[in-house]
């Protein structure tokens, strides 16, 4: 029996401007993750506090809101055994200067802000940003 879900992702605007997107792809896909859907954009302040909800209000925000609203990100939707958690452990610690080698993070960032990717915390984040970034989907 496998616990097949699906996860948002968005590679970051600094990974596209690094040019990393092949690489954490291929990362995932490696995995074992499929990519069910997947945008190039450039989101806008509204989405970007859609997303965000539960920090609004925190002091980090306001610049997290300006570099996820800088450039082009990719938006993705990935399927698998497990995809929330198995994403986040590929992705790190949210502080690439400490987390584990081997992950995005570890082995891409220097950056807790500027940190390449995002993955969904849970099943139910999952449902909300998929909805958000790929209306369609629901």
């Amino acid at each position: 029996m496998s616990d097949l879900e699906r996860t948002l992702v968005l590679i970051k605007p600094d990974a596209v401007r690094r040019g990393l997107v092949g690489e954490v792809l291929r990362r995932y896909e490696a995995k074992g993750l499929s990519v069910v859907e997947m945008d190039l954009r450039t989101i806008n302040g509204d989405l970007a506090d859609r997303h965000y909800a539960e920090h609004l209000e925190r002091d980090f925000y306001p610049p997290l809101r300006e570099f996820v609203t800088s450039g082009p990100l990719v938006a993705l939707v990935l399927e698998g055994d497990e995809a929330v958690e198995v994403v986040r452990i590929l992705n790190g610690a949210t502080d690439g200067r400490v987390a584990d080698p081997g992950s995005i993070r570890g082995d891409l960032s220097l950056s807790n802000r500027e940190n390449l990717v995002h993955g969904s915390d849970s099943l139910e984040s999952a449902t909300r940003e998929i909805a958000l970034f790929f209306p369609d989907l629901g």
